[in-house]
């Protein structure tokens, strides 16, 4: 799938506003930015929406056409995406303690087994600890690409319509049924254990968060399905970013009160439908919408996630403090090192790991090529 301005630049604002959240670890980035960076989890939301999408429409395009499920394909071009940066810096936190932005860290095989998510010890081990939305998005394309397959057998609208909002009622009610019976009885304790419970009982696991993730699968199932609705929602594009705004302004006021029962109930699918159609929207944007330096953070976008606690930290500890750097330039130093150490673990692991996946699909298609000629 051809590169989109439009999505482009919400992949870059996701990793721009992701990172501002994650700034608390090294005391924030200001007050000027501190409104915005409270909401910055949010920027994970966007990711799974974009994902979602991306995926969907990779396995449901050709699914649609009746072709057959790829899957030795999907999965090779995964691992190849998703191992080699997320190894590389796994294998610093381990190796490398006085590195990690945070003392504890979860034992090894959690991470290369993804069940970081739904295991992780939050009071005691925060090092690394944002691979949480790897293994939620692993977990994904585990499951998805046979639930697909099966969908698309016989496809039936009104089959893919239950099973999608299947996913997002089981969603609702485990969340509900958690924060009624583990977070309500400690609210009132002092300390942080109804925070430790939201972040271990509703926030992190895979079967609590896949609403972003299937809002973008049910824009790519539209696409695919349904190609002249699409094209005619793309034709009502201004209205599809006020309807997004509307939402995404009733989901930050629900927001308010992060913790709160009814934004962990009904918050999330919520976000996820108002960034679903920011994502709709966003797809047709013509080119004179690109916005200088997107396309480049949103190709590293992935090397940035992975690496940019190391680098907040790093600075902090080698640069910001040593140096008792104030204002602006602690902003700036802090924007320098992210981009670096992203920009290093991009260009020296990931993206050579994908050109070769590229070399084995060229070979791929080369060879399949003179098959169907002679057929």
């Amino acid at each position: 799938m051809q590169r989109l301005p439009g999505l482009d630049l919400l992949r870059a604002w996701a990793i721009v506003w992701v990172m501002l959240f994650h700034s608390y670890i090294v005391g924030g980035v200001g007050e000027q930015v501190a409104w915005l960076a409270n909401y910055g989890w949010m920027g994970v939301d966007l990711f799974f929406v974009l994902s979602g999408y991306l995926i969907g429409y990779q396995l449901l395009a050709p699914l649609g056409r009746g072709e057959p499920l790829a899957w030795r394909d999907f999965y090779r071009r995964r691992g190849f995406r998703i191992l080699p940066a997320f190894l590389a810096v796994l294998a610093v936190y381990v190796a490398w303690p006085a590195a990690r932005e945070a003392p504890g860290l979860q034992p090894a095989w959690q991470f290369l087994s993804f069940t970081l998510n739904l295991l992780i010890d939050y009071q005691h081990n925060q090092a690394f600890s944002h691979a949480w939305s790897l293994c939620v998005e692993e977990h994904f394309y585990l499951v998805f690409p046979w639930l697909a397959w099966w969908l698309m057998r016989r496809p039936s609208p009104r089959r893919a319509l239950a099973v999608g909002l299947g996913v997002v009622g089981f969603g609702m009610i485990v969340r509900g049924y958690v924060w009624l019976h583990d977070m309500a009885p400690v609210r009132e304790m002092a300390g942080p254990a109804f925070g430790l419970r939201f972040v271990e009982d509703i926030y992190y696991p895979t079967w609590a968060r896949l609403d972003g993730l299937l809002a973008g699968v049910a824009l790519a199932a539209l696409r695919v399905r349904r190609p002249q609705a699409w094209m005619r929602w793309q034709t009502h594009r201004g209205r599809l970013f006020v309807a997004a705004a509307g939402l995404f302004a009733l989901a930050l006021w629900l927001f308010r009160d992060r913790l709160g029962f009814w934004p962990s109930v009904l918050g999330y699918p919520l976000l996820s439908l108002a960034l679903a159609l920011g994502v709709m929207a966003a797809i047709g944007l013509p080119a004179r919408w690109q916005v200088p330096g997107a396309g480049w953070l949103a190709r590293i976008s992935y090397s940035l996630y992975l690496s940019h606690k190391l680098a907040l930290h790093a600075v902090a500890t080698w640069l910001v403090q040593p140096g008792q750097v104030h204002g602006l330039a602690v902003f700036a130093l802090y924007a320098l090192g992210v981009l670096a150490v992203g920009a290093t673990l991009h260009y020296v692991v990931e993206q050579p790991f994908l050109r070769w996946r590229d070399r084995i699909d060229t070979r791929q298609l080369a060879q399949v090529a003179p098959a169907a000629v002679a057929s």
